[in-house]
């Protein structure tokens, strides 16, 4: 009998242990803590100002775990700090658990909706980002920034027409920063450069000087300059973002791209590496892959091309991997893949980035120059003839166009876009700009 009660206390302990450690899990995740700057990005007061932000939100969290808006404003300082710091695998995950526990209290909580469709967007999730802005667009038609979420997931889907609606609305709603960004580029790849270069002043102008929202966007108008073959004013531009806002990667970028330009390749590296450091951005890696190879130094552009592809190829799985989360980089994999000469992987993922959003034209343009490169030339012109739909005049892409007219039995049309091209920025990619003149020169 007491042999019978001791198995039966045994059991019932281990019953109660089972249940403890069941609920145990059950409950909340733990509360992502922010991670250390590092470098240059440590120094000076917004990491100071930004980090004992964050610990008072997480301190008031820790002493009511039902303080959403405090978790809301967690996820969205995580955000920005991904934006900052380039660290979107550890930030973007964080705001997404953050936001999960708030859309779970509260399914029609209007701004962690808006945050969530933001973080698929960053994401490359742009139908994901689309259909959580349409839901909270029912929830607030009259809020500004859903509008700007709604151009921007149509953008990258391709619905042109529908984003200029979402995007006058916007200004309509509220005509500030974001919103003259979001006309400027709708200008920009309609082809209207002077147009587009004057709504990103306005943009510029709505900021506060030093913030990374207005650096970003005194950064995107000296590129506007920079494809325009303005590389004077561009150079400006870049030096003033940088002045304001010190050791700011893009600023840091657009500034090797002109000393490139230049034929100043040490000083186009040096400003590459210090952005690289400072960021994590494989855009960075890639444009040292072609300065690189200027400077003849083939080793280097090789080691560059390949860590280009690691990235990547990395981030590619992760997503694949977790279709809530992780980035989508197959359109930026098929070029890496270009520049390690595979050419079949190169048309594997911009044949997934295609499926995706056919009706994009820069994934059109990557599909077009994929065939190119593969000598498939009828079905490089086929994708091409879509990417021109909108009537861009950026110059990568009309020497692009130019030498797939040529290719085509289409040889003057060619040349006239391939001269437009080289004439207006040569500088801007100097694989594409080689092909051009070669062809030029062969007349």
């Amino acid at each position: 009998m007491q042999k019978k009660l001791y198995s039966g206390l045994l059991l019932a302990f281990g019953l109660a242990i089972a249940a403890i450690l069941f609920f145990k899990k059950q409950g909340p995740p733990a509360l992502p803590e922010p991670k250390d700057r590092i470098g240059r990005l440590a120094l000076g007061g917004e990491w100071v100002n930004t980090k004992a932000s964050m610990q008072g939100l997480l301190a008031k969290l820790r002493t009511d775990p039902n303080d959403q808006k405090s978790r809301l404003l967690l996820a969205e300082a995580y955000m920005q700090e991904g934006r900052i710091t380039g660290n979107h695998p550890y930030y973007d995950a964080a705001a997404m658990q953050l936001l999960q526990e708030v859309l779970k209290a509260n399914p029609e909580n209007f701004e962690a909706l808006c945050c969530q469709a933001s973080l698929s967007l960053t994401q490359h999730h742009f139908s994901q980002g689309l259909a959580l802005a349409q839901q909270a667009q029912e929830l607030n038609p009259q809020s500004g920034y859903v509008y700007g979420l709604l151009t921007d997931a149509n953008v990258e889907l391709g619905h042109y027409d529908e984003a200029i609606k979402m995007a006058d609305k916007m200004n309509q709603v509220r005509p500030d920063l974001t919103a003259y960004a979001r006309v400027s580029y709708l200008r920009e790849i309609h082809g209207d450069i002077p147009g587009a270069i004057e709504a990103m002043d306005l943009a510029v102008k709505a900021g506060y000087a030093g913030l990374e929202q207005t650096e970003w966007s005194r950064v995107a108008l000296g590129h506007l300059y920079e494809v325009s073959g303005q590389l004077d004013k561009a150079q400006g531009y870049y030096q003033m973002a940088l002045a304001l806002r010190p050791n700011y990667a893009y600023a840091l970028a657009g500034l090797a791209r002109v000393a490139a330009a230049h034929q100043d390749y040490a000083t186009a590296i040096k400003d590459l590496n210090l952005a690289r450091a400072t960021v994590k951005d494989y855009a960075f890696t890639d444009e040292l892959v072609d300065v690189y190879r200027l400077n003849h130094q083939p080793d280097e552009a090789d080691k560059m091309a390949r860590e280009s592809v690691a990235m990547l190829a990395d981030a590619a799985r992760q997503a694949n991997n977790d279709e809530q989360l992780g980035h989508y980089t197959d359109r930026e994999l098929a070029y890496a893949y270009l520049k390690t000469n595979e050419l079949d992987k190169a048309l594997e993922h911009a044949k997934i980035e295609y499926a995706r959003r056919p009706d994009n034209i820069d994934v059109n343009e990557t599909l077009a120059w994929v065939h190119y490169k593969r000598g498939e030339f009828k079905q490089a012109q086929q994708y091409m003839q879509v990417a021109r739909r909108t009537h861009s005049q950026n110059p990568v892409l009309l020497c692009r166009a130019g030498l797939i007219l040529s290719k085509n039995g289409r040889p003057a049309e060619g040349r006239a876009l391939i001269e437009q091209a080289v004439k207006t920025a040569p500088y801007l990619n100097p694989e594409v700009t080689a092909e051009g003149e070669t062809l030029l020169a062969a007349r």
